[in-house]
């Protein structure tokens, strides 16, 4: 209901809600009648009060998003439209930067360090952490997830994983359940980690699969490239030494082992363990030369 002050051109917003004292409320509400047209009428209980000589008095609120009420999910949605907001807010006043806050769903569980940047469409949802610097999005999902510092994730979906310093992830990666990020990590179009732990600098070309795998500080993990993880009745291990260089489109049927400093020709199908400072090329794989460390 609207209406203006007299005297003066101010419009002034007439709605109303009730708060009840909760022992008061469980034990009444079970005795309201039914109406004839089928429904219980909540402000019955404001006449038993006022005869019970119980305290009944009009608060005036500041805000009335304290007032809406929730009959239908078009009030339900605007309910939640104003706890958004006010998340929002929060975060902003706190030292987070977004860029279109209508666009942005950050649930109360969640914690972000002063001067991450949210981009549009951005949704953090569940135990999730985002730390300073880092910016997310546009068009990012991340769920139970930790994030560190100064990272960049683009339009990716990330799902109980932790994400370290200075990572970048995307466009349209993907980490799911298990997946670790070590510093300095680059994942990159349409990669995907599952259950692995990708170490200091290891960059991950795009669209590669990397599977319960372990992979050592710095190596290379070409375009194409997956862990052949499932044998059709369980999942097996990968594990990639440091400063390995893995060729495009090589399939590494686990479980399997590539020692430091050996590479894969491009295209190959490795089903044996590579020694350190090696190369296989091939299906299957096969070793052609021990490699100069030099």
């Amino acid at each position: 209901m609207a209406f203006r002050k007299p005297g003066t051109s101010v419009e002034l917003q007439l709605q109303h809600g009730f708060c009840f004292d909760a022992d008061f409320l469980w034990t009444e509400l079970p005795k309201l009648p039914l109406t004839p047209k089928g429904e219980y009428y909540l402000t019955d209980l404001i006449g038993l009060a006022a005869s019970r000589g119980e305290r009944v008095e009009a608060v005036i609120l500041d805000d009335l998003d304290e007032t809406i009420g929730v009959n239908t999910r078009v009030h339900l949605a605007e309910a939640e439209a104003a706890m958004r907001r006010r998340i929002n807010r929060r975060w902003m006043e706190a030292g987070v930067t977004m860029i279109d806050p209508a666009t942005t769903l950050i649930e109360p569980t969640v914690t972000l360090a002063a001067d991450a940047v949210l981009w549009p469409n951005t949704q953090i949802t569940g135990r999730a952490a985002v730390g300073g610097g880092t910016v997310i999005g546009p068009n990012t999902f991340i769920r139970d997830s930790v994030i560190g510092e100064n990272c960049r994730i683009v339009s990716s979906v990330v799902e109980e994983a932790k994400i370290e310093n200075g990572v970048e992830v995307g466009p349209f990666a993907h980490l799911r359940r298990g997946a670790h990020l070590a510093d300095g990590v680059h994942l990159g179009n349409f990669g995907e980690v599952k259950d692995s732990y990708l170490g200091p600098g290891v960059k991950v070309g795009h669209f590669s699969y990397i599977g319960n795998a372990t992979i050592g500080a710095r190596a290379n993990i070409g375009a194409g490239a997956i862990t052949c993880n499932f044998d059709g009745e369980k999942k097996n291990p990968t594990v990639i030494g440091e400063n390995v260089f893995i060729g495009s489109d090589t399939m590494l049927v686990a479980p399997v082992t590539i020692g430091d400093r050996s590479r894969t020709g491009a295209g190959s199908v490795v089903t044996k363990n590579v020694p350190a400072d090696s190369l296989a090329v091939g299906i299957p794989a096969r070793i052609l030369r021990k490699r100069s460390n030099g």
